[in-house]
């Protein structure tokens, strides 16, 4: 029995004196960088959704447009053709949200750099200029420097609360922004109204020459739209007679769908590259 107890007593000890002896040895992982699809949803003003929610999404919808096909056509090519298109909807209207949102702001960064060099020049600080943001700014932007504001007022940390707005912002032009009132907080100087002032008229000058561009050939992407969707209004319409369907299920209608199929895309692809405008990559976003 003194055995035991002893025993016990020893382990005891040792537990106690374990953190002591034995410290953790914890390595902290480097960031990750982010991945395409938590860049695309935050480009899309959807910064804080999981991206496996966008899965989950893809997944039904492309379930969706398969039963649906299948419920007007009774053809396994077309279903598929839909199951498809279905699973890509998601990706391709997160990518059309990022492009109208990142048109739409494009003409509010100028006010914003005017706001921020008038707060600058009245002698307010850095963390305070921007979270005055919160109720000056443009309406579209207010949200993210609301939230900028209560971050910094709960952390008291610039630096962090500034990636997480430029984060929640995804805007090329925001990055711009943000690195700059980073490096002006990190190492000082006295060209910060100066530089925010030059960014203003940059961004003004490509606002009015992509506007002008992109009202030019709006109409690629019409023809682009127009020419993928008719024939396939027109397959629909047909395999809905018998004779259509008859035609349309055997192997050489599946490979004239299938083939369709690839040539839509491509020409789509095609003409969608052709009138569409290089846009400004982040930074470090």
């Amino acid at each position: 029995m003194i055995i035991v107890w002893g025993a016990t007593l020893a382990a005891g000890l040792l537990l106690t004196l374990s953190p002591w002896l034995w410290p953790p040895r914890t390595t902290a992982a480097p960031p990750r960088a982010p991945g395409r699809v938590a860049r695309m949803l935050e480009a899309a003003g959807f910064a804080h959704t999981p991206a496996g929610r966008l899965l989950v999404l893809s997944a039904g919808a492309a379930v969706l447009a398969a039963a649906v096909a299948w419920l007007l056509t009774a053809l396994a090519a077309v279903a598929l053709v839909a199951a498809l298109v279905g699973a890509a909807a998601p990706t391709v209207w997160l990518r059309g949200r990022a492009r109208r949102l990142l048109r739409s702001r494009r003409a509010l960064w100028p006010d914003v750099c005017d706001l921020l060099v008038a707060s600058v020049r009245a002698g307010m600080s850095l963390p305070d200029a921007v979270a005055a943001l919160a109720t000056s700014a443009p309406a579209p932007l207010r949200p993210a420097f609301s939230a900028f504001a209560g971050d910094v007022a709960a952390s008291g940390h610039f630096d962090s609360s500034a990636l997480r707005l430029k984060s929640a912002l995804g805007d090329p032009v925001g990055d711009r922004i943000i690195e700059t009132l980073r490096m002006a907080r990190q190492v000082g100087g006295t060209e910060l109204t100066t530089v925010l002032r030059a960014l203003s008229s940059s961004v003004r000058a490509d606002a009015a020459l992509r506007a002008e561009v992109e009202a030019r050939q709006s109409w690629i992407r019409g023809a682009a739209v127009l020419g993928v969707v008719a024939p396939w209004i027109v397959l629909v319409l047909l395999s809905m007679r018998p004779e259509g369907a008859a035609a349309y299920s055997s192997a050489q209608g599946v490979v004239v769908i299938l083939t369709g199929a690839a040539v839509s895309v491509l020409a789509y692809r095609l003409m969608l590259r052709v009138g569409r405008l290089s846009e400004p990559r982040r930074w470090f976003g």
